[in-house]
């Protein structure tokens, strides 16, 4: 029953997110870049896990741009689909770090410094299919953020990112699933 909810829910919200135009996507995702950028925890952050957008999603390459001009390092997680875990590694050059992952999906080269004491990660950007109005997170479905964030030190500040179109007021929340400590609408 549960599975079904949030598949319902994940199927919606997916749709879209594929159909916005994308000038509204890219104003949006603005306005969003504004508001994280006034966050305190974003202020003070040194290096910050990002996720490379795709598939309608906020857009979170001028955020990545935006961090690094503020002297802050940029991490992006390298999807290990045999084991199904997330690694982040640094990446300085957004275009020449990077390259296409599984279904597209940009993720840094294997050849890039990978982090592997979490506790150097100040900020957490998660990505979400939708949130409810608790933080709590819907993903794509395949668990790899909720394995990762158990992994992770509860001090690291962790932010989702969504259109207005992606707050949810409640869904089925799992014993596995983790929420995030903020969310960012436009």
């Amino acid at each position: 029953m549960v599975q079904e909810t949030k598949a319902v829910i994940r199927k919606k919200i997916l749709n879209l997110l594929k159909s916005q135009e994308e000038e509204d996507k890219r104003k949006n995702s603005l306005i969003i870049l504004e508001r994280l950028c006034k966050l305190p925890e974003f202020a003070t952050a040194h290096r910050i896990l990002f996720y490379a957008s795709f598939d309608g999603e906020v857009e979170t390459f001028e955020m990545m741009k935006q961090a690094q001009k503020l002297g802050k390092k940029v991490a992006l997680p390298i999807i290990l689909w045999e084991n199904k875990t997330i690694v982040p590694a640094l990446v300085n050059d957004l275009q020449e770090d990077l390259e296409p992952g599984k279904y597209g999906i940009k993720q840094p080269k294997e050849t890039m410094k990978r982090i592997s004491d979490y506790n150097e990660i100040d900020m957490i950007v998660v990505p979400g299919v939708a949130f409810d109005t608790n933080r709590n997170r819907l993903g794509r479905g395949a668990g790899y953020y909720d394995r990762f964030l158990e992994t992770v030190p509860s001090s690291v500040f962790r932010v989702g990112l969504a259109f207005d179109f992606q707050i949810i007021d409640t869904f089925p929340k799992e014993q596995n699933d983790i929420p995030v400590d903020c969310v960012i609408t436009n």
